[in-house]
């Protein structure tokens, strides 16, 4: 197992995507036989995947059929929604009793689990049993936007295997240190990131921004810096991701990351409609532009917004294949764009580059 690598795959199929990167990374041949397997997605709220807020069921359910045909028989698919909702409901409206029932996998609500306390960095946490006892624990984040943390992915989804009273204390100790503790208390082994259409914004969903796109790994870290430069931050703006870091949870340097793509961005769905997409979208070309391509500069325009700089751009940006091979004197975006007199190269091009580029052209 080499940590520094990341695999990364593209389209829309969340079976197929789920099933190629699985094969890639082969965590059958981590698990101990007869080993207990946890599934942990985020189904923070009672929303379907396709609001951006929640990990799409297809990618467990494949998952669970993966690990079958490996000859792993003992999984659990494990979730605490957040205080207010009820997890029960979660797992029905976000398709989860379907893929529980048709696969035989037990659903464990993390609100009625037993809890053991660990304490790490004087802060006490009380982390489901079900998920201590896990022997090889799969943690499926949908990356996406957060209010108060900027982010969330990785190391932020392992909150969802604590009790609601450690949530709480979780929010009254500012969020960032205890996520780096809890990841420090309760590692997971293996995470796939749901990245097809996580929210612009918010972690409840509403505004999602269809990227397209699945990666994979064994550093949480890693993962997690590597999805802040994907939404247009570097990794020092998320403090728990340092934090984290600082534990000996993993390595957030992206400098160290080794990115395996598995295949490349094709043409798809730009953004589900919103009225902040479609307001960011009026600086933008786009002529037949992938979905991971146009997502990232959605999520860099977004950032703009954010320091209050968007405002300051004065032309518009152009992205897509139609472009390729044309000459123009503008800005593009992409590798499809290379000719232009102005371009941020990449195929995807990571946000956090495009954001970096344009506040350049405004200096």
């Amino acid at each position: 197992m080499d940590r520094s690598k990341i695999y990364e795959v593209y389209g829309s199929d969340p079976g197929v995507m789920t099933r190629a990167l699985l094969e890639a990374v082969r965590p059958e041949q981590e698990i101990p036989p007869g080993g207990l397997v946890v599934l942990k997605p985020n189904l923070a709220v009672s929303k379907p995947a396709e609001s951006g807020a929640t990990t799409h069921p297809g990618i467990v359910g494949e998952t669970i059929r993966y690990l079958r045909e490996k000859g792993v028989d003992r999984m659990v698919i494990l979730e605490s929604s957040w205080i207010g909702d009820q997890t029960r409901e979660a797992f029905r409206v976000c398709g989860y009793e379907t893929v529980a029932q048709f696969y035989g996998v037990p659903l464990v609500d993390v609100k009625k689990d037993a809890y053991e306390t660990k304490t790490v960095n004087g802060i006490s946490i009380q982390i489901s049993r079900t998920a201590l006892e896990a022997d090889y624990l799969i943690n499926f984040p949908v990356l996406k936007g957060h209010c108060q943390t900027k982010m969330t992915c990785a190391l932020k989804n392992m909150k969802g295997c604590i009790s609601d009273r450690s949530k709480r204390e979780f929010h009254s100790l500012g969020l960032h240190r205890p996520i780096a503790a809890l990841n420090k208390a309760l590692p997971c082994h293996l995470t796939v990131v749901d990245g097809l259409c996580g929210d612009l914004d918010f972690e409840e969903g509403g505004t999602p921004v269809a990227a397209n796109r699945m990666y994979c790994g064994w550093d949480p870290v890693l993962l997690d810096a590597y999805g802040a430069s994907l939404l247009g931050y570097q990794p020092q703006e998320i403090p728990y991701i340092s934090m984290a870091a600082e534990l000996g949870c993993g390595c957030c340097d992206l400098e160290q990351m080794s990115l395996m793509e598995l295949n490349h961005s094709e043409q798809g769905s730009a953004a589900v409609s919103s009225r902040r997409v479609r307001r960011l979208e009026r600086l933008v070309h786009a002529s037949s532009a992938c979905s991971a391509c146009y997502a990232a500069l959605i999520h860099a325009l977004a950032r703009l917004e954010d320091k209050e700089l968007l405002g300051r751009l004065g032309e518009q940006l152009y992205i897509g294949q139609d472009y390729r091979g044309k000459a123009l004197d503008q800005v593009g975006i992409g590798s499809c764009c290379g000719n232009f007199t102005r371009c941020v190269a990449g195929c995807p091009p990571k946000a956090s580059d495009i954001v970096e580029a344009l506040e350049e052209e405004l200096e």
